[in-house]
């Protein structure tokens, strides 16, 4: 069986534990997936399959080399594909099979999941490294400022990687260990425990930690 799923992030809420503890989880719909390749040791070099997310799309919006790597494969065309790694048990998956939520994870799994963190734009020194800027006080002229940035003797330029301001998130992030505290089934519903990156609607990739 694989060791993720691609899912999308609907939105934070909280529910109550068996001991009445109110828990802050995020609601991912995991899935289903369908199973478009399988790379094999012979003649890929690895064993893995790819997974497309089961979501109506137009068949204009996809490409034609894509459009026949779907049919070729006798499935739906997916917006997002995937790889994951996969161990063949009793049933082998075979191209075409569909991996619901509840085939991959149980309640108290811990789980990595991946994700493309929200975009901030230009941001300056303060809200991008957390520098703690200057007096606040009349008279001050360091508030946000980012002040000196080199040496003027030697080496007499500035050294890199200095921290300064600039582009800020749309980053790949990826949160480990979070806790799985519930599965519903029937909407392919995945509660996991704590906060994960990207916005509300967008992709994520979650795997077994």
């Amino acid at each position: 069986m694989v060791d993720g799923l691609i899912g999308i992030k609907v939105g934070m809420t909280q529910v109550f534990d068996e001991n009445g503890t109110v828990v802050p989880v995020t609601i991912i719909k995991a899935g289903p997936c369908v199973v478009v390749q399988k790379k094999m040791k012979d003649p890929d070099g690895y064993q893995a399959v790819q997974l497309g997310l089961v979501e109506f799309i137009r068949p204009s919006r996809v490409n034609k080399p894509r459009t026949g790597h779907f049919k070729k494969a006798g499935v739906p065309p997916c917006r997002i594909l995937r790889e994951f790694q996969a161990e063949d048990g009793e049933t082998p998956l075979k191209v075409g099979d569909q991996i619901l939520v509840n085939q991959v994870f149980r309640a108290n799994d811990k789980v990595d999941v991946l994700g493309t963190s929200k975009g901030r734009g230009f941001a300056g020194l303060i809200k991008r490294h957390h520098f703690g800027g200057g007096a606040k006080t009349h008279g001050s002229m360091f508030h946000r400022a980012p002040g000196s940035i080199g040496a003027s003797a030697y080496p007499s330029r500035v050294l890199p990687g200095m921290r300064a301001a600039g582009h800020m998130g749309c980053d790949n992030v990826t949160t480990q260990n979070l806790k799985v505290v519930r599965i519903q089934e029937q909407e392919n519903i995945l509660l996991v425990k704590g906060a994960v990156p990207g916005a509300n609607g967008k992709y994520v990739v979650i795997k077994k930690a």
